[in-house]
């Protein structure tokens, strides 16, 4: 299964490229041919979301997505009504189906009820490492408030969007007291490279080998997209995290989300903040 989900997302990809290539060099060649827009329109609109959610700086997205097998629908009812049975056939595979596929079953997670996390419960010991290789312990970390954020890596757009709009309420935070560390199981050079890209004395953690997220039942084993790995990560990645943390390590807040896709805004982080009475 966990296989099945990572070749998933590169398929669909793939898929849609070729979709959408086939179509243009049938325009090329007829562009007055309705059943040839049809298949472009109908590609093109789930590759636009994908365009957009790597491009736009995008923490959430809507959870459904409606419109874009709908788009796909249309697209294949039109080149049916044409005659064009491989464009329609085309249009509902690639372009309705896959994107089904894609809402219901790749973004989410499933329930993620943890009885580890359960606000009011003590954020258990969690070995990390420092950016220059340090072993520090979530415990040596405790004597303020913290936000834990466990992102997947610079390779997720939605995770480099969430940590952008932390770095935007970082001051906000510090002037609570609130410390931010940010703990992915990337190498640290590529954390390092995150790190200068804000201008935000944030904490950035390495959770070797993933034993953070396996000790807190967070783990997306296979989570990482097929061909990834080229590029040095690792094909196991945390679920996407949020926590904060009381200055004694009690969990104060938890958002787990159960959609890769939908994480949570700034504003629950300083409410929940709000709520532990500091300035």
């Amino acid at each position: 299964m966990h296989q099945l989900k990572a070749a998933f997302i590169s398929g669909f990809m793939t898929a849609l490229m070729v979709t959408m290539g086939v179509a243009i060099w049938q325009l090329i060649d007829a562009p007055g041919v309705l059943a040839h827009w049809t298949l472009l329109i109908s590609a093109g609109a789930p590759m636009g979301f994908f365009v957009y959610v790597f491009v736009g700086n995008v923490a959430r997205t809507g959870r459904n997505l409606w419109w874009m097998p709908a788009v796909g629908a249309v697209c294949s009812g039109l080149a049916l009504a044409t005659g064009a049975m491989p464009s329609a056939l085309a249009s509902a595979v690639v372009c309705v189906l896959l994107p089904l596929i894609y809402i219901h079953w790749y973004s989410r997670f499933g329930d993620r009820s943890s009885a580890i996390l359960a606000v009011g419960k003590p954020l258990p010991n969690l070995p990390l490492q420092t950016l220059d290789g340090q072993t520090v312990s979530s415990h040596s970390m405790m004597s303020t408030p913290a936000l834990w954020v466990f992102f997947r890596g610079n390779w997720c757009p939605l995770c480099m969007a969430q940590i952008k709009e932390v770095a935007a309420q970082y001051r906000a935070l510090a002037d609570r007291g609130v410390q931010v560390l940010l703990v992915s199981p990337q190498a640290e050079a590529n954390s390092v490279a995150l790190a200068k890209k804000f201008d935000a004395p944030m904490t950035f953690l390495k959770d070797t080998d993933n034993r953070a997220a396996k000790a807190l039942g967070i783990l997306d084993k296979g989570g990482l997209p097929m061909g990834m790995q080229a590029l040095g990560y690792d094909s196991d990645v945390p679920m996407p995290t949020v926590l904060i943390t009381d200055a004694g390590g009690q969990i104060v807040y938890c958002d787990l989300t159960d959609n890769y896709r939908i994480r949570p805004d700034p504003a629950e982080f300083l409410a929940a903040i709000g709520r532990l009475g500091v300035a």
